[in-house]
């Protein structure tokens, strides 16, 4: 199966969620720390968080908890209290928050843009979804541990990058997760990359990918144990199953 066919397979599910996850509104501020979110990448409540993340342009620190898995149960279980997700751990604040609305509503209070409400969970749409996706990113696979978490900047509208969190989920990968999300009414920023001239990118983190890439695209790894940067979903996901499965 060619990497186009798989993408155009892993668009339908951002159609469905009419587009959430795909554009920044923006944040009053920046955690000074990263916030920590235990979550798989094939869970309806999950997806309500991740989307929220990329609209508020708000990195985190990914730990996956698929069905099966058990590197980060413990941990989850120690965090919190109970192994259910997501969870979300803000290290700024103290503050640790399950149910997935809980959460959306706690980063829009404590980072969002004044006066922008969180958006609804729509929650029948993203089980179907998850319905869309099968299987992909629900079950773990055996793998081995990274002594540091990978880095990834996606957004979590991106039928490309959705293709690599898969991925990460199912080897229990963590990963530092950068959300690149599209600038409002930028028109260049819909361009695929190739086609883009003289782009400018409009927030922190794309500026930071083209510095660290040379081009605004997704999915772009980096993984700090190794060395290795790329883009492209495909290899990137030879590359994890190569160096992290088992």
């Amino acid at each position: 199966m060619s990497n186009t066919f798989r993408a155009i397979w892993s668009l339908p599910p951002s159609l469905v969620r009419l587009g959430r996850g795909a554009v920044v509104k923006g944040h009053r501020r920046k955690p000074a720390q990263p916030l920590e979110l235990f979550e798989a990448e094939y869970c309806p409540f999950c997806r309500h968080v991740r989307e929220a993340l990329t609209e508020l342009d708000l990195d985190a620190i990914i730990r996956p908890v698929p069905k099966r898995g058990s590197r980060f149960r413990e941990q989850l279980k120690q965090a919190g209290g109970k192994v259910r997700i997501p969870f979300l751990l803000d290290p700024n604040t103290g503050k640790g928050l399950y149910e997935s609305e809980a959460i959306v509503r706690y980063l829009y209070d404590e980072y969002g843009p004044v006066g922008v409400r969180p958006p609804p969970r729509l929650l029948p749409l993203s089980v179907l979804a998850t319905t869309l996706r099968l299987e992909r990113g629900m079950f773990s696979r055996p793998s081995k541990a990274p002594a540091q978490p990978l880095e990834l900047y996606s957004f979590e509208a991106s039928p490309y990058a959705r293709l690599v969190r898969e991925t990460l989920c199912e080897l229990e990968l963590p990963y530092h997760l950068h959300n690149v999300g599209k600038g409002r009414g930028r028109a260049a920023d819909w361009l695929p990359p190739g086609v883009r001239k003289n782009y400018v990118a409009p927030t922190e983190n794309r500026r930071e990918l083209v510095r660290r890439g040379g081009r605004m695209m997704v999915p772009y790894l980096a993984d700090p144990n190794t060395g290795v940067a790329m883009y492209e979903s495909a290899e990137i996901q030879r590359y994890l199953r190569q160096t992290y499965g088992a």
